[in-house]
């Protein structure tokens, strides 16, 4: 049985603007990939409210929309893939597959419809112990795949090799 598919998205969000700042997804095989995203110019008003983020490092770091969505097409197309539940992930995914007029290849769910025996309070407790367990910062997309696939691998539902 193949490993089920995570993603998670970092993401700027304010009064005048939300849209993905990083990405992290997981492979068949259990592997994870990890993007910085270069924004779309129609996600930045001239005069929004980014925070402290660095849009030059966006701009310099990220990869281009174009790559990311056929990067998406390419490792998830048909795929029911899992996000915490916690971020607005479907909008996030939306934003990225409209500004490339294209529809997302794969379904998101939350992790609540994968792992049925715990109530979501407790998959979050448990998400949030393996991140500090492994003093991993919560808020990096990788490490949000990472506890997702950590917690799918101890409901067993994917061999290992």
């Amino acid at each position: 049985m193949a490993a089920p598919k995570f993603l998670d998205i970092e993401y700027c969000q304010s009064d005048d603007v939300l849209f993905p700042t990083a990405m992290a997804w997981s492979l068949e095989d259990g592997q994870m990939k990890t993007v910085v995203i270069a924004p779309a110019d129609e996600w930045l008003p001239e005069d929004g409210d980014y925070g402290d983020l660095d849009l030059d490092y966006l701009d310099e770091q990220g990869v281009p929309l174009l790559e990311l969505v056929q990067e998406l097409h390419q490792d998830l197309p048909d795929q029911t893939v899992y996000v915490d539940g916690l971020d607005p992930d479907e909008i996030l995914i939306d934003l990225i597959f409209s500004a490339m007029n294209q529809e997302a290849p794969f379904e998101i769910a939350p992790i609540t419809e994968l792992i049925t025996g715990l109530t979501s309070d407790a998959l979050e407790d448990r998400r949030r112990e393996l991140l500090f367990e492994d003093s991993l910062e919560p808020q990096l997309p990788e490490n949000g795949v990472y506890a997702l696939l950590r917690m799918a691998q101890e409901e067993g539902l994917f061999d290992e090799d």
